[in-house]
């Protein structure tokens, strides 16, 4: 089954989601029209005199990469959706523009001074990369409170607690021996480790936490001593010292060693990041629920959901039961708005071609999500994505199989126009 589908009266008060099947007889009889595609919205044709509406609580699992999104009213999930940043392309762009200008600058050819009284940060600053991911969750929690009546905000504040897994005195026996012992280190280590078999490269199988350092011969608890292993490779480690187990292997042995001294770089940018989207969700005025990964994963595992990352929001916080009724999550993936960037330059820095100032072609500007039905050709039949415009309405066309090209304009109809997103539907399967 599809998300459920947002309702507004005619007064463009939010009311209760309503499932697809109901959503299509209201289009059909006449009683609603379309107001958004992404996410799906109808507009009812007369006003709600006393609406009877039951709050949902949104909620949120953020990630470096990918954040999930779950709407749930009581005990359901009626609606769910996949967010895919785009900080590692922001990191590239800054680093790519600071390239650009170093090399004219020792060229000594034409280019904007250095500026240095510019470089005062505000309280709270983030990186650039980082501060995307906080705004891209924050637009969508706002834009989601438009069309749904909301109760509160859950959000997965701490993806771990990385000083009680150091210093398991911190917080008392009580924390470590509770019914979350075990979640938080394991979740760490899954996620460290890329859930699978640091020995043999084992995937889809039962992973075991291994001390790298027998315990048996001193080795500590620490989560720098600790990796995940297949069943058949514990067995045969036992306590036996890590350089005798992989002698014969000295390129694996190099990278485990390796490895388990670095830092999870994403849980440091999650966690970095968590608190500064806290404070902008307390803003909003409505109370906000939070919770650990090892919450999330403990009541995801109690409940026997599957992992996905819009699944993993439904499982924040205080979880007595759900029930999944949706099965078509949005896909959303952050595109940005494009740049101001008049004179492209090649890889050497040298300007090899200019953009027009004009930015809409035939009616279409780059990043409009549309529909096209091409009659004839090696991709004939309709195809729904994001277009990428041309003055000579030859456009392309990005879909969540790949590009389409040729797409030309007269076979195009404009369904939502950019907002900085593409928007695709995946399939889910529990």
């Amino acid at each position: 089954m599809s998300n459920f589908v947002f309702v507004l009266d005619a007064n463009k008060q939010n009311q209760d989601p309503v499932p697809p099947g109901q959503a299509r007889r209201l289009l059909s009889q006449g009683k609603a029209a379309v107001y958004r595609h992404y996410p799906f919205t109808i507009i009812l044709k007369y006003a709600v005199q006393e609406p009877h509406t039951q709050p949902c609580q949104i909620k949120i699992d953020p990630g470096a990469k990918v954040t999930g999104l779950a709407v749930v009213q009581g005990d359901k999930v009626i609606w769910g959706a996949q967010l895919v940043h785009r900080g590692e392309q922001i990191k590239n762009d800054l680093l790519k523009r600071r390239a650009i200008r170093r090399s004219r600058r020792n060229r000594k050819t034409r280019y904007r001074k250095p500026r240095f009284l510019n470089r005062t940060r505000k309280p709270g600053w983030l990186p650039p990369s980082l501060e995307s991911r906080v705004e891209n969750i924050v637009s969508w929690v706002n834009r989601i409170r438009r069309y749904v009546p909301t109760a509160g905000l859950s959000q997965e504040l701490v993806k771990f607690d990385t000083q009680a897994m150091q210093n398991p005195e911190i917080s008392g026996i009580s924390y470590q021996q509770g019914e979350l012992a075990g979640y938080e280190v394991r979740q760490y280590l899954l996620e460290k480790w890329g859930r699978k078999c640091a020995y043999c490269g084992a995937e889809n199988t039962r992973l075991e936490v291994e001390h790298i350092h027998p315990k048996s011969k001193g080795g500590s608890s620490r989560v720098s001593n600790l990796t995940i292993a297949c069943r058949n490779c514990n067995q045969d480690k036992g306590d036996r010292d890590i350089k005798d187990f992989l002698a014969q292997k000295p390129d694996v042995l190099s990278r485990i060693l390796k490895q388990a001294r670095l830092p999870l770089k994403d849980a440091a940018s999650v966690n970095s990041t968590s608190w500064a989207l806290f404070h902008q969700l307390k803003q909003t005025g409505l109370p906000v629920e939070t919770g650990t990964g090892g919450r999330t994963k403990y009541n995801r595992f109690r409940l026997g959901i599957p992992k996905t990352h819009w699944l993993d929001a439904a499982c924040v916080g205080e979880v007595e039961k759900l029930k999944v009724l949706t099965s078509q999550p949005l896909l959303i993936t952050a595109k940005g708005w494009g740049n101001r960037q008049m004179c492209t330059p090649n890889k050497y820095g040298f300007p090899s071609k200019h953009r027009t100032r004009c930015k809409t072609f035939k009616g279409f500007q780059t990043g409009d999500m549309a529909r096209a039905v091409l009659p004839t050709g090696k991709f004939a039949g309709t195809h729904v994505g994001r277009l990428i415009v041309r003055e000579s309405g030859v456009f392309e066309m990005i879909t969540a199989k790949g590009k389409i090209s040729p797409v030309r304009h007269k076979y195009c109809r404009s369904i939502h126009r950019n907002d900085g997103y593409m928007y695709a539907f995946s399939s889910f399967v529990s």
